[in-house]
C-alpha cells in the first residue's frame, strides 16, 4: 500500500485546512487509516483514526476542532482542521493498518504504512 499525502499549507491561526490522504495498492475499506503529526523536536503525536469497520478517534487537543472521514470509493481520507492553533504547526502523516484495535489506534508501531507526510503551518 502506497499513500500520497496533500494539502497541507499555511494559515492563520482561527484558519482552516483539509488533508487528503489516497491510498494505492490496496482497499481503504478494509483498512484502519490514521492520522500523526510531528513537530520540531518532538515525538509523533496521534491525532484522529478510523478503525474498520468504523470506529474513530481523536486526541484530546483536536476534538471539535478537526474530523476525520473516509471516502472508501476514492480510497481517500480526509482530516477536517478547522479552529487551527499555532500548536498544531507540525508534519502531517497518514497511516494504514490491516488490523488494529482501539486501544492502539495512537501508537505509531501499530501501523502498518506511511505516508510522506505534508507541512502545516500555523502563524500567530
Amino acid at each position: 500500500v502506497q499513500l500520497q499525502t496533500s494539502g497541507g499549507g499555511l494559515v492563520q491561526t482561527g484558519g482552516f485546512l483539509r488533508l487528503s490522504c489516497v491510498a494505492s495498492g490496496g482497499t481503504l475499506r478494509d483498512y484502519s487509516m490514521g492520522w500523526f503529526r510531528q513537530a520540531p523536536g518532538n515525538e509523533r503525536e496521534f491525532v484522529a483514526g478510523i478503525r474498520s469497520p468504523g470506529s474513530i478517534r481523536y486526541a484530546d487537543s483536536v476534538k471539535g476542532r478537526f474530523t476525520v472521514s473516509k471516502d472508501n470509493a476514492k480510497n481517500t481520507v480526509y482530516l477536517q482542521m478547522n479552529s487551527l492553533k499555532p500548536e498544531d504547526t507540525a508534519i502531517y502523516s497518514c497511516a494504514v493498518a490491516r488490523r488494529i484495535i482501539y486501544s492502539s489506534l495512537g501508537v505509531p508501531s501499530a501501523w502498518d504504512y506511511w505516508g510522506q507526510g505534508t507541512q502545516v503551518t500555523v502563524s500567530s
